[in-house]
């Protein structure tokens, strides 16, 4: 498999998403917890909340622990790079204007982009990115984790990073639509196939790496990429299962109607999507969605998306 760790290209590589409108919802949703049940024949039931995406590209692997290190190092404990204000928006769209806001009031009103108070919240330190004891994927140097995905970056950094590596946190629509492989409202990114426990599709349930099931720790995790049936319609990799990952978004009811939105308004978490690798299959499937106060460190990845 290729080398996710070692250069800042070898695992940067973006497919394009053909742009197109979807239902961001899709089959029941258990009034319980908030997940998406899927009917017996596996089919798209139940379809509201449509939204309309341009076509854009979207990473194919979830960024790995060797591609953060060298942000990291940019960053140098804050004395290094940072993101210019107003960075990292949607600039092909709306006449670089960028997504639409969604989910507040008022008039029109489209992403701000990278502010410099977030400046502050960007700590991506050896401490800091040990956040889950026997499960981190961080090591203080490099070595046999580096094509591991990074987990345990807040929402801020991996804002950061997608825009110090040329690109933007894809927006919940956008990562939601290739997720669902557009109008096919796939199942999971892969289709309607079960994924098993043998981890061709997704790295789910502590399956990795034998199958049985156990939580033992970080050997819980895969190298980006190993689940080779799993990919999306476009080619993505992961987009269920290994490690959650953020969004741009706000965590709030879809507002409607959204044709290149954001929801970037309304309450204090941020999106993340795809579960991970100790979760059941319910989180796999391609409309499940979740949401975590941006600061927190946890089992949350992420992938850059950029213009098309």
């Amino acid at each position: 498999m290729t080398d996710c760790g070692l250069s800042k290209e070898s695992c940067c590589t973006s497919l394009e998403v053909a742009g197109g409108t979807f239902y961001r919802t899709y089959d029941p949703v258990n009034p319980a917890d908030g997940g998406v049940e899927v009917t017996a024949d596996g089919g798209p039931t139940s379809e509201a909340d449509p939204a309309t995406v341009s076509s854009f590209r979207l990473d194919k692997y979830q960024v790995t622990v060797g591609r953060f290190r060298q942000f990291v190092r940019a960053w140098n404990a804050g004395a290094g790079w940072r993101p210019s204000p107003g960075s990292g928006k949607h600039v092909h769209l709306n006449r670089g204007a960028g997504l639409m806001s969604v989910g507040g009031t008022g008039g029109v009103a489209y992403e701000p982009g990278w502010l410099a108070s977030d400046d502050g919240n960007v700590s991506p330190t050896n401490v800091s990115l040990a956040c889950v004891s026997k499960y981190d994927t961080w090591t203080d140097s490099a070595g046999s984790q580096e094509n591991l995905p990074i987990e345990c970056a807040n929402w801020y950094e991996a804002y950061a990073f997608c825009i110090w590596d040329g690109g933007f946190l894809p927006s919940e629509a956008e990562w939601g639509y290739a997720a669902a492989g557009g109008s096919a409202q796939r199942k999971y990114p892969w289709g309607t196939a079960a994924p098993g426990a043998a981890n061709k599709y997704a790295i789910y349930n502590c399956y990795y790496p034998d199958g049985t099931g156990t939580c033992a720790g970080v050997s819980n995790l895969a190298p980006v990429g190993f689940a080779g049936q799993g990919a999306g319609l476009w080619g993505q990799l992961d987009l269920a299962g290994n490690v959650w990952q953020w969004n741009l978004d706000r965590f709030a009811a879809y507002a409607n109607p959204c044709v290149d939105c954001a929801n970037l308004t309304a309450t204090s978490n941020r999106v993340m999507r795809g579960g991970d690798f100790g979760y059941a299959s319910a989180y796999l499937r391609a409309p499940t969605r979740n949401g975590y106060t941006p600061p927190l460190r946890a089992y949350i990845g992420f992938r850059c998306a950029r213009v098309p």
